[in-house]
């Protein structure tokens, strides 16, 4: 088995990000990984499939609680290449997943695409009971040109 690091698996999910904008839709993706190996991934699809919901941890939550436990995804990373925003956290919490590592934070994101719903996962998480652990800035660089590329091109 080879041993990838954080940056290997934010570089995938940087590229799925790609492919999201390149079907239609904005640049987020998310993915799974369960002892080095990517098990699922999702993208933005809220363009393609008319649902406001469809963000990409929404899309890989929903798929990921479907074919396993909330045990066994205990045991998983979710990789995502933004900070996940209160709607996605809230899921990520409720499945189970345990350890959460994204490139962009949300602050970045409101300071380029403009004011949203900013609310740090953290904030979410804050009066969780076992809170995930959060781990942010990993390639951050790469996601905040590709945010500023496709944010500032619309």
């Amino acid at each position: 088995m080879h041993t990838y690091s954080h940056e290997y698996f934010m570089d995938q999910a940087l590229q799925l990000a790609n492919e999201a904008v390149d079907d239609g839709n904005h640049p987020f993706a998310a993915l799974l990984v369960h002892n080095q190996e990517i098990i699922l991934e999702a993208k933005n699809s809220i363009h393609t499939s008319k649902d406001i919901t469809r963000h990409a941890e929404l899309n890989l939550v929903s798929k990921a609680s479907q074919l396993y436990t909330s045990t066994q995804l205990a045991e998983m990373i979710l990789y995502t290449t933004t900070e996940p925003c209160a709607m996605c956290s809230g899921a990520i919490y409720w499945s189970g997943i345990k350890t959460i590592i994204y490139a962009a934070s949300a602050t970045h994101l409101d300071q380029i695409a403009g004011k949203f719903l900013a609310c740090h996962s953290t904030q979410v998480f804050k009066n969780a009971l076992n809170p995930p652990i959060v781990i942010g800035g990993i390639l951050e660089h790469k996601a905040i040109l590709q945010h500023q590329k496709y944010w500032l091109n619309l």
